[in-house]
C-alpha cells in the first residue's frame, strides 16, 4: 500500500503540466483525487484514464469564486470528504507594469490569489484533522524579474495566506506549506520566455537543466504524506539550485 492509501485529495488545475504530475503522483502513492480543469477537456480525460479510475475530473473556471466553491463541494461529494488540498491552478502573465489594465489585474488576482483564499477558507472549516494544504507559488516572489509584477504579487499573497493558516490550523494537526518552483519545462514557461532566456536560466542553475513537472510533484507528494508531519508554515524553493 502507498503512504497515501485511504487519503482523499483535491488538486486545482490538474489536467496539464505540474498539476497533472501532482495528480498522477498522489494517485501512485495511494490517494484518490478529484482535480479541476478549466477548458482542457481532452487532457483531463487523459489524466483520468492514466490514473485508472482513481482520479476524477471536474470542470471549473476559478475566475468565478462560485465555481471554486462548487469544485470544493463536488470533491467532497465524490470522495466523501477531503484530507489534502493542493492549490495549483494559476495564470502566468508577463507584462510591463505600465501596460496592465484594471480588468487584467483583477482576472489574474482572482484566479491566482482569491480562488486560493476561498479554497483555503473552506478547508479551514471542512478539511479533516491531520490534513495537508499545499499551494504552488513561484521563485518570482524572491526574484523580481521584469514583467512579473502582478503574477509575483498574486503568489506572494498565497504565501502569506499559507503562513497564517499554518498557525491557525496547527492545533488540528493540519500542515500548510507552499512550494516555489524555479524554471520548469511547461507550456507556461515557454510562453513567457524566449529560447535564449531559457538557455541563460539553465546556465544559472546548479543542476544544469530545466525542471520537469515530476520534480515539483515529488515535493508536493512529500508534503502531502506522513513524513512531512513536522513541517508547516514553510515555503520550499524547488529550483535545481537556480542562482538568486
Amino acid at each position: 500500500m502507498g503512504v497515501l492509501t485511504g487519503k482523499k485529495a483535491l488538486v486545482t488545475g490538474g489536467s496539464r503540466g505540474i498539476g497533472r504530475a501532482i495528480v498522477e503522483r498522489l494517485v501512485a502513492d495511494g490517494a484518490e483525487v478529484v482535480f479541476g480543469y478549466r477548458a482542457a477537456g481532452d487532457a483531463a480525460a487523459e489524466v483520468v484514464e492514466a490514473c485508472g479510475g482513481r482520479a476524477h475530473a471536474v470542470r471549473a473556471d476559478l475566475a468565478d469564486t462560485g465555481q471554486t466553491r462548487r469544485l470544493y463541494g463536488e470533491a467532497e461529494r465524490v470522495l466523501g470528504g477531503l484530507d489534502i488540498l493542493v492549490n495549483n491552478a494559476a495564470i502566468g502573465v508577463v507584462k510591463a507594469l505600465g501596460e496592465w489594465t484594471d480588468e487584467e489585474y483583477d482576472h489574474v488576482m482572482t484566479v491566482n490569489a482569491k480562488s486560493v483564499f476561498v479554497a483555503m477558507s473552506l478547508a479551514a472549516r471542512r478539511l479533516r484533522d491531520n490534513g495537508r494544504i499545499i499551494s504552488v507559488s513561484t521563485f518570482n516572489t524572491i526574484v523580481p524579474v521584469p514583467g512579473v509584477s502582478v503574477y509575483a504579487a498574486s503568489k506572494a499573497a498565497v504565501e502569506r495566506f499559507s503562513a497564517v493558516a499554518a498557525r491557525e490550523l496547527g492545533p488540528r494537526g493540519i500542515t500548510v506549506n507552499t512550494v516555489s518552483p524555479g524554471a520548469v519545462d511547461t507550456e507556461m514557461l515557454h510562453s513567457a520566455n524566449s529560447p535564449e532566456g531559457l538557455r541563460r536560466t539553465v546556465d544559472f542553475t546548479a543542476l544544469g537543466r530545466l525542471g520537469v513537472p515530476a520534480d515539483i510533484a515529488d515535493v508536493v507528494a512529500f508534503l502531502a504524506g506522513p513524513d512531512s508531519r513536522w513541517i508547516t508554515g514553510q515555503n520550499l524553493l524547488v529550483s535545481g539550485g537556480l542562482l538568486l
